[in-house]
């Protein structure tokens, strides 16, 4: 069994990305085409010819104008024919999904960025010569390959190699510091758990598993009058209630739903909770279905930052409404704790207190390098709202469990300071949708708010893999090297520290403070090739020091575009 290495999983983030968020229109090419590839390294340019790439994709030979380039790279055979079964390889797309993918904003942002690298001749950015190319690629017999999109380029491009090398120095930083910070929260929790040694794990409940309450579930229908928006909640509540039952409320991500977090939801119930989980109906899978469908052009409607969060809090208030008429009372509306995943995180967080730091989402959203942030993609697309100071603190908020979080543009550490209820952040080591590197390590370091923990968890990859369609499953099969743990695993280590928040800062319980320590992320980790380690506000100041310093060192490679 072999672990995906940092390069393998920032690249499953660039094909992802390409393939789901992606650009364009066509643009009518049939006759026109490119004959040359220049690479331009002030003051040197050479011309590489498209036949003699075609050539050798079609059959192997290498004439003199491509064997010139492979000596300058030092290629070997081996690599030879890598090269070639790269120039080959058919992506297997949709073409008209690509074409409808290709017109987001998302996707323009995206394009913008490879076409900074492949310019038309005389140095203008490239975008729509590759957009066109990537279409009519996709449409044609042969296929969404390397070489047909280069022989479908409409005229002579140039590659910039010293801005190639600029990016390529970006993401060798990047790799870096998330190896770096991740590092060094692995030496704090081995510190931290140190404290916990003289504790027994193996004598206190198993809460990995499920609890011995009886519960059901159901959907209900709610309606926001004020907002015209309607939409459906999935209920999971103990068969028998109890005065002053919990209540957590769960926020799904984008392009997913209530139904994905029935595990988490069951688990919590399990336990005496009643969890309800609201749709969020212009960013759930229906408006990636409608996207699909070609019934909308965007793949998440942007008032989503503003219609989220006040989703919450309008199910917050049916819910007490529910509650005097159904339950009794018995629900304890007035001291909630929320889960939210992804997007879902970004909610938990808005409704828990953070506040939108626009001067860094501006700034972050104008360097080169956030175009290596997935998450920051998304966050950009805030910009083009009203940029007030948005309030939507929902004071029954009393602990807030964020799982990958969207944060680290829209909030930094300005924002997420704001929050005055405790806070767990989940996240993943091989997250190419909220990368760590970029949605925490950026984040985490700079709070100063107390009861902030921090798990990492090796190998997490934003998603369970195995519940996602075939397409995107293939695509993930041609990463070599690529194994991913156990979703069994992954779902033990949320469980259990989702569970024990939530009975230490929501329902007051001191019996699960200990679940909460390294030790017992130490102890879930036992045997296992793909650990978890857990570390609380104790840590922030050595983590602090090593980020600072990092960012100190690297400052004009991160923060400038020059």
């Amino acid at each position: 069994m072999f672990r995906v290495n940092k390069i393998s999983a920032i690249a499953l983030s660039a094909i992802a990305t390409l393939t789901t968020i992606g650009i364009a229109e066509i643009i009518n090419t049939q006759e026109a085409i490119a004959r040359n590839i220049s690479f331009i390294y002030s003051p040197l340019s050479l011309t590489l010819k498209v036949e003699s790439l075609q050539l050798f994709a079609e059959t192997g030979t290498v004439n003199r104008n491509l064997q010139t380039y492979l000596n300058l790279a030092g290629v070997n055979e081996e690599q030879k024919q890598q090269f070639r079964e790269a120039l080959i390889t058919p992506v297997e797309v949709d073409p008209i999904l690509i074409s409808r993918s290709l017109n987001t904003e998302e996707a323009e942002r995206l394009l913008n960025y490879f076409g900074s690298v492949i310019n038309i001749k005389g140095g203008s950015n490239g975008k729509y010569l590759i957009r066109g190319a990537l279409i009519t690629s996709a449409l044609q017999p042969e296929g969404l390959t390397l070489i047909n999109i280069l022989k479908n380029l409409a005229v002579d491009v140039e590659i910039d190699i010293q801005r190639i090398l600029r990016y390529t120095q970006q993401v060798e930083t990047v790799l870096q510091a998330s190896a770096i910070y991740e590092q060094e929260v692995i030496k704090q929790a081995e510190i931290q758990s140190r404290e916990s040694r003289g504790i027994n794990y193996a004598n206190l409940p198993d809460i990995r598993q499920q609890g011995n309450i009886p519960f059901r579930q159901e959907t209900i229908n709610l309606l926001d009058e004020s907002r015209n928006r309607g939409y459906y909640a999935e209920i999971y509540y103990p068969t028998q209630t109890v005065e002053n039952t919990p209540v957590v409320i769960i926020s799904h991500g984008l392009s997913s739903r209530p139904e994905d977090f029935h595990a988490r939801a069951e688990h919590l119930a399990s336990y005496g909770y009643f969890v309800i989980m609201p749709q969020h109906i212009g960013s759930d899978i229906k408006q990636t279905e409608d996207f699909i469908k070609g019934f909308t052009g965007e793949l998440f409607v942007r008032e989503e930052f503003i219609n989220r969060p006040l989703d919450i809090t309008h199910t917050l208030d049916e819910l007490e409404l529910l509650n005097q008429s159904r339950w009794q009372g018995r629900l304890d509306t007035q001291n909630v704790g929320i889960f939210g995943h992804s997007f879902g995180g970004y909610t938990a967080l808005a409704v828990g207190g953070a506040t939108f730091d626009w001067d860094r989402l501006n700034e972050r959203c104008n360097l080169d390098i956030g175009n290596l942030n997935t998450a920051l993609i998304l966050q950009c697309r805030a910009l083009q709202l009203p940029q007030e100071d948005y309030q939507f603190r929902d004071e029954r908020i009393k602990a807030i469990f964020a799982m990958n979080p969207v944060n680290g543009g829209i909030f930094g550490p300005e924002g997420v300071n704001s929050l005055e209820v405790p806070l767990f952040i989940a996240a993943g080591s091989y997250d190419p949708a909220t990368p760590f590197v970029f949605e925490l390590a950026q984040t985490h370091p700079l709070l100063e708010i107390p009861d902030v923990y921090l798990q990492l968890q090796e190998g997490q990859a934003h998603v369970d893999f195995s519940q996602l369609d075939a397409g995107i499953s293939d695509l993930i099969s041609t990463v070599t090297n690529l194994t991913l743990p156990s979703p069994v695993l992954l779902n033990e280590y949320t469980h259990s520290m989702m569970l024990a928040f939530f009975e230490v800062h929501q329902r007051n319980n001191e019996n699960y403070k200990p679940y909460l320590q390294a030790g017992y992320a130490e102890y879930l980790s036992e045997g296992q090739e793909f650990k978890t380690y857990v570390v609380n506000e104790q840590s922030i100041p050595p983590l602090r020091e090593v980020y600072q310093r990092f960012v100190d060192q690297n400052f004009n490679i991160i923060f400038t575009n020059n």
